[in-house]
C-alpha cells in the first residue's frame, strides 16, 4: 500500500532537552494509525515536524511523498490538523471560527459541517472564550474534519470530551477511514487506541519502542486488582491462574496484576467470602515500565 507518512531516522533535539530520536515510521493510506505514549514522550514534536511547523535536526520525513521541508503548503492543502491545545480567537463564535477556517480552504460543504455540529452536540452561537475545554475541542475537530482531508493528524483528539462525544468521534474517524482517508492520531490511553486503530506505534522518551498491530499492543494491557475478603485468604488461591502475577497479601486484602480477563480471579475469590473488588487500569508509564524496564528499547521492533 501507498505510504502517506514516512520518516527515516527523524530526529529533533532542543539543545540539552530531548525531542525525538531517529524515528522510523510508515503510515499506510487508508489506515487509522495510533501514536501512543505518555505525556512528554515526543508525540506532539513528531506531528509538528511532519507539518513543518518545526524543522528536524536530522533525518527525513515525507507526507504524500513530499519532503516536509520542500513544499509544506502542498501538504497542508490535504491535511486536517488538530493541535494538542486548540485555542484561538476569543471574540469569534464557534460558527465564525469554523467558517473562517472553511473559507481559508476555499469553501466547504455546509451541509456536512452542519452534520458535524449536530453529531458533536456543539452550540455554535457561543463565543470561543465562553466554551469549556471540551467544547473548544469540538470546534477544533470540526475545523479538522470539515474539508474531508486526505490525512487527519490529531493530537490527543479526545481530550476534554465526555464519553458519549468520544464515541461519536470514534465513529467519525472510522467513517473517514472507510472513505479511504488516513488518520494519524496520538494518545496516552491504551483503551482509546484499542477501540480505534489498525496499527499502533509506541513512543517513550523520544524513541520508538514498538510498532505493531493493535492485537499485539493489546497484550501489553493489564489491570491492578484489589480484592477484599471477610477474612484473610492465602495467595495460593490465585497462584497459577491465567494472567495473574505480583500477588500481595495484606490482612484480608489481596492485590495482584491481571493480564486479560479477570473472570477466573473473580470465580476463585467468590469461593472465599469476597466482599469487594476494585480493578484499576494502569497509566501508560506503568505499562512501559512493566514491559521494558527503566529504559526504552533502542530501536522499534
Amino acid at each position: 500500500m501507498t505510504a502517506v507518512i514516512k520518516t527515516e531516522r527523524l530526529t529533533k533535539s532542543y539543545g540539552e532537552h530531548r525531542g525525538i530520536v531517529e524515528l522510523d515510521l510508515e503510515v499506510a493510506e487508508g489506515e487509522i494509525f495510533g501514536f501512543l505514549g505518555p505525556n512528554g514522550a515526543g508525540k506532539t514534536t513528531t506531528m509538528r515536524v511532519l507539518l513543518d511547523l518545526i524543522r528536524p535536526t536530522s533525518g527525513h520525513a515525507e507526507v504524500f511523498g513530499i519532503e516536509t521541508t520542500a513544499d509544506p503548503s502542498a501538504i497542508h492543502e490535504r491535511v486536517g490538523y488538530l493541535p494538542g491545545e486548540f485555542d484561538l480567537y476569543d471574540r469569534l463564535t464557534g460558527a465564525q471560527t469554523i467558517a473562517y477556517f472553511g473559507n481559508l480552504r476555499g469553501g466547504v460543504d455546509r451541509a456536512y459541517v452542519a452534520s458535524l455540529v449536530e453529531a458533536l452536540d456543539l452550540d455554535p452561537s457561543r463565543r470561543f472564550k465562553e466554551y469549556s475545554k471540551g467544547n473548544k475541542q469540538k470546534v477544533g475537530l470540526i475545523v479538522a474534519l470539515q474539508h474531508r482531508p486526505d490525512l487527519l493528524i490529531l493530537d490527543e483528539p479526545t481530550s476534554g470530551l465526555d464519553p458519549l462525544v468520544q464515541q461519536t468521534f470514534f465513529g467519525l474517524v472510522r467513517e473517514a477511514r472507510d472513505e479511504g482517508r488516513t488518520i494519524f492520531l496520538s494518545s496516552h490511553i491504551i483503551d482509546e487506541v484499542d477501540r480505534t486503530c489498525d496499527r499502533v506505534a509506541i513512543i517513550r522518551e523520544g524513541r520508538l519502542v514498538q510498532v505493531d498491530s493493535i492485537e499485539a499492543i493489546r497484550e501489553l494491557a493489564f489491570h491492578h486488582v484489589e480484592l477484599t475478603f471477610a477474612r484473610p485468604v492465602a495467595s495460593a488461591v490465585f497462584d497459577g491462574l491465567p494472567g495473574v502475577s505480583d500477588i500481595e497479601v495484606q490482612g484480608d486484602v489481596v492485590r495482584m496484576r491481571v493480564s486479560g480477563p479477570i473472570g477466573p480471579v473473580v470465580i476463585a475469590a467468590a469461593q472465599h467470602g469476597i466482599v469487594d473488588v476494585v480493578s484499576r487500569e494502569p497509566n501508560l508509564e506503568d505499562v512501559f515500565l512493566a514491559q521494558y524496564g527503566d529504559h526504552p528499547v533502542d530501536t522499534a521492533r
